[in-house]
């Protein structure tokens, strides 16, 4: 689209005016249809600075809508619609309640918009459909089978059950690794503060000793001049990089899935993520089975709550199979994500029936094994925090003291 500027004779002044069209003649014929005055002047004009301001502000006002809702909040909102859907009011009655007593703006507005479209006569789902992007998939499936089935007040209990899990297990994860990220970053203070504050006060002694500095003394030397002297240029590139690969991150597909990928191979935290995003995948599909929804429905809801998009191409590949008219246990072997034992869960389950029972237990395992790594975080990092320290000490206590051995050799 372009954008045309108009100069029209009207009461016997010129004036102007912006049309976007795609041609001059398409323009023309959009004037012409306002029958505002006479046309004298066509120009193609490039956009004006603020109508450019205007989309931008724009853009992030779409950003801020956007943007992920508070699960905590959340969660306490469907918890009291359920309860007063079970108590027997009205969906439009519940909804004005709970808007009137949410405090987070972005809820109170979501539901406000949702309120309004059921005074206006839509369902439930249709009217949280707009809203996808915050409330997901999952949020509208249940809403859609608690509508359909009458049991709108126990679907989004479970709903709010079923976010509680992912709450949960986040909760675990960052309070378990708290401790370990703390222990590291005073480290790196301690080893920053030393070699700016230390070594510099030893270099113009070691530099009047006429014996040649151990390696160790050499590079204390070497890392000192580096921070004092390209310090700020190096947490500057690192800030710039960390910035370049988040965004890099948001739109590339290729680089989102390279990047997950990695992270499942550090250490520990790769295992964490690893039986975190299984179990939450295995705990949802198994709820959504239970509850009625078709199994490659239920995969496919299921899927979206996976957060690690190497994870999610990998279990993508499980409704594919069942499309094709594979098993499902067939699916699950097709991503190598899971152990023989697991796949022949799903097969005697899949031959002999009981498939919720079996997820359940399949549930369990890999729920179990991440509980075992959040609580046992601590002692599982703590051979790399005591090898780090020991580094740390070693190479200090090496550098700075090597020299005064050989001095006093020397002397002797």
């Amino acid at each position: 689209m372009s954008y045309f500027r108009i100069t029209y004779k009207r009461h016997n002044k010129k004036e102007h005016t912006l049309i976007q069209a795609k041609s001059r003649a398409e323009a023309a014929k959009k004037f012409l249809d306002k029958k505002i005055g006479l046309l004298l002047q066509i120009q193609e004009v490039p956009e004006p600075f603020s109508l450019k301001l205007k989309r931008f502000f724009a853009r992030i006002v779409e950003a801020f809508k956007r943007r992920s809702i508070d699960l905590e909040r959340y969660i306490a909102l469907l918890e009291s619609l359920s309860v007063m859907l079970e108590a027997g009011l009205p969906l439009d009655y519940a909804l004005g309640e709970v808007i009137a007593n949410e405090k987070d703006p972005q809820l109170r507005a979501i539901f406000k918009e949702i309120y309004e479209d059921i005074e206006g006569g839509r369902s439930l789902y249709e009217a949280a459909k707009k809203h996808k992007a915050q409330l997901g998939t999952l949020s509208l499936s249940m809403f859609r089978l608690g509508e359909e089935t009458g049991t709108l007040a126990e679907e989004i209990a479970h709903l709010a059950q079923i976010y509680q899990e992912i709450l949960d297990n986040r909760r675990k994860f960052k309070k378990a690794t708290r401790y370990p990220i703390f222990i590291m970053i005073a480290m790196i203070i301690a080893f920053v503060t030393v070699i700016v504050m230390v070594i510099p006060q030893f270099e113009d002694f070691f530099k009047e000793m006429n014996v040649e500095l151990p390696l160790p003394t050499r590079f204390l030397l070497w890392l000192e001049h580096a921070v004092i002297s390209f310090g700020p240029y190096i947490l500057i590139g690192a800030v710039i990089v960390a910035i370049v690969l988040g965004y890099m991150y948001r739109i590339d597909p290729k680089i989102q899935m390279a990047l997950d990928r990695l992270l499942l191979k550090i250490f520990i935290i790769g295992k964490a993520t690893y039986y975190a995003m299984i179990s939450r995948f295995i705990y949802i599909f198994r709820v959504l089975v239970s509850a009625g929804i078709p199994i490659n429905d239920a995969l496919r809801i299921a899927l979206e709550i996976v957060e690690n998009s190497y994870l999610k191409h990998k279990l993508s590949q499980i409704p594919e199979a069942v499309e094709e008219g594979q098993s499902l246990y067939q699916g699950f072997e097709r991503t190598g994500l899971f152990e023989g034992m697991v796949i022949q869960m799903i097969k005697s389950a899949e031959m002999g029936g009981g498939l919720g029972r079996m997820l359940k237990s399949i549930y369990k395992i890999y729920k179990d094994r991440f509980d075992y790594i959040v609580s046992n975080i601590s002692v599982l990092i703590e051979p790399v925090l005591i090898a780090a320290i020991a580094g740390f000490v070693l190479t200090l206590a090496l550098g700075i003291f090597l020299p005064m051995w050989n001095l006093v050799e020397v002397m002797g």
